[in-house]
């Protein structure tokens, strides 16, 4: 398994767990979506994946390492092979798209050559190659969450988390944006996990759904 929950659970502030008892396995090249109501616990569930949160009892281990107990050297590691996509996109104001997206290059120690070649291929992929010197305030919402999944997928990661990425787009742009995470999952065998209110219809796609349920995590067949 690339990701195990054994009795997991998970809380903010260590009184009242958010999730409750909870296990699941994920394995590699999954590509997972996980629903339920407002507040259930989606995102938490997202956030313990990256360390955001860690458990409180039971016992999470993602790429081989227990979330419970992770240092910092670990941390670093298991971040630099994970492509995360947010609702609100959290790119850098004052930095151009290419930047953006060459950021997740650099902190792997890709060199500047490598940078700007993968650069220039993912800005023609997510067709924006002309805005590549346009700053994020001079893009549609559509557009930056194109940058946010570019970017994501910049460093070849083995895993991409998205917490609601077509939350706020319309029907077109949620297209474009469902079809960058299935190519990443089917063409480069990347494991996606998606948060999402809104499984789109007829995708394509051999899927899990995952679903919270009174802080419950259950497979829907």
């Amino acid at each position: 398994m690339m990701i195990e929950a054994i009795n997991l659970e998970l809380s903010y502030d260590k009184k009242k767990a958010i999730i409750q008892n909870t296990s699941f396995g994920i394995k590699k090249n999954d590509f997972i979506f996980i629903s339920g109501a407002s507040g259930s616990g989606k995102s938490t569930i997202l956030n313990s994946l990256y360390a955001d949160i860690k458990p409180i009892s039971g016992q999470l281990i993602v790429n081989g390492i227990d979330m419970a107990s992770i240092s910092r050297s670990q941390l670093m590691s298991l971040r630099k092979d994970m492509g995360i996509v947010f609702q609100d996109y959290k790119l850098i104001k004052e930095k151009t798209v290419e930047e953006n997206i060459m950021l997740p290059l650099q902190i792997n120690g890709y060199t500047d050559e490598l940078c700007k070649t993968q650069t220039t291929k993912l800005l023609e992929h997510v067709r924006l190659e002309p805005e590549r010197k346009s700053y994020p305030d001079q893009l549609s919402g559509g557009e930056q969450q194109r940058v946010s999944v570019a970017r994501a997928l910049a460093h070849n990661p083995s895993i991409i988390l998205a917490d609601e990425p077509t939350g706020n787009l319309d029907e077109y742009s949620a297209s474009v944006i469902w079809n960058l995470l299935k190519g990443a999952n089917q063409q480069l065998g990347i494991t996606v996990i998606v948060v999402t209110h809104r499984i789109p219809v007829n995708f394509n796609i051999n899927f899990r759904r995952f679903n919270i349920d009174g802080g419950k995590l259950y497979e829907s067949y």
